[in-house]
């Protein structure tokens, strides 16, 4: 899961109005459960980061998979929102959309709140549940995004191979996680800084020959 996150706050909330009093908790709550994952999350521990007690978050927000699915939601619409925006500026004659465009686009929905991302991809909820029914259906949109953009990047370069296709998806969507749990690992670097080092990281792979050696 995500390192601790440097913005944890005690904020006490007498007198706070009802809509910022209910931010504040999501915020907590998303540090809370990017940081600690579903299963090991604690509420105490989130009321405490708000300065508030156990049952005004149950008042708020119902049970702990009900405040889940609160944090999950604005997450998942926010990363979909962002990747299809990232991979439409193809449209009306703009540059096509590459791989780049999608991470920038990724590190900048997630810059300030990098835990976030743990939260979507969260291993720890319990199956048949609602938390685990909203996530899979997240995961399997921002799935298909990443199927048609890779079959798209290969039919650039001259293949049309479905198992090319299938194979680069899987390997594009280990490859985002590992970048982002690097970035969280590495508060100081900027989603430009990240773009530009990815970029990087690129250009040093396709000198790459298939026998795997370098040119």
């Amino acid at each position: 899961m995500a390192t601790p996150s440097s913005h944890s706050s005690k904020a006490g909330t007498k007198g706070v109005p009802r809509q910022h009093r209910r931010r504040q908790m999501l915020e907590a709550a998303t540090e809370e459960f990017g940081t600690h994952g579903y299963a090991a999350a604690s509420l105490p521990a989130i009321a405490a980061r708000v300065g508030v007690t156990k049952t005004l978050l149950h008042q708020y927000f119902g049970t702990k998979e009900d405040l889940y699915v609160a944090c999950l939601v604005p997450v998942g619409d926010r990363l979909l929102d962002t990747i299809r925006a990232a991979m439409g500026e193809g449209e009306g004659g703009a540059a096509p959309h590459t791989p780049l465009r999608v991470l920038h686009s990724i590190f900048t929905a997630l810059e300030g709140q990098r835990e976030a991302w743990f939260v979507l991809y969260d291993t720890t909820l319990p199956p048949g549940g609602e938390a685990a029914r909203r996530a899979s259906a997240y995961w399997s949109a921002i799935d298909r995004l990443a199927a048609g953009g890779t079959a798209e990047l290969l039919r650039s370069a001259g293949s049309t191979d479905p198992l090319d296709a299938d194979a680069l998806k899987y390997v594009w969507r280990d490859l985002v996680a590992t970048l982002v749990r690097w970035w969280v690992k590495h508060p100081e670097q900027t989603p430009e800084a990240m773009t530009r080092r990815c970029a990087r990281l690129f250009a040093a792979a396709a000198t790459l020959t298939p026998d795997g050696h370098l040119d």
